[in-house]
């Protein structure tokens, strides 16, 4: 299943229409990493990396700060959000809070 847009974007940063399956098959399995509990911290890491080079192909495509480039920025600020919420071992890792 390739929608027309994911082909069109894909082809417009520079990707050849091959790549979309290993990328999509690459994301899926971080996801899945990510949401479960056992793994969850191994996903948020392999996401962070796969979001990293999303903002480096938006960068070197010169596309738009806010909208772009710094999109991948929210989602992975969000993933961690929101493993941090649920891991109460992170939460002890990185308080927010000051200790009593």
């Amino acid at each position: 299943m390739k929608p027309e847009a994911v082909i069109k974007g894909t082809v417009d940063l520079g990707y050849s229409v091959t790549q979309i399956t290993p990328l999509a098959i690459l994301l899926l399995i971080c996801t899945l990493l990510y949401v479960l509990p056992m793994t969850q911290v191994l996903g948020a890491v392999l996401l962070t990396g796969y979001l990293g080079g999303a903002v480096a192909t938006h960068v070197r495509h010169g596309d738009p700060l806010f909208s772009h480039i710094l999109f991948p920025t929210y989602l992975g600020a969000f993933l961690w959000l929101g493993l941090y919420l649920r891991d109460p071992a992170l939460r002890n890792f990185v308080p927010f809070r000051k200790a009593a």
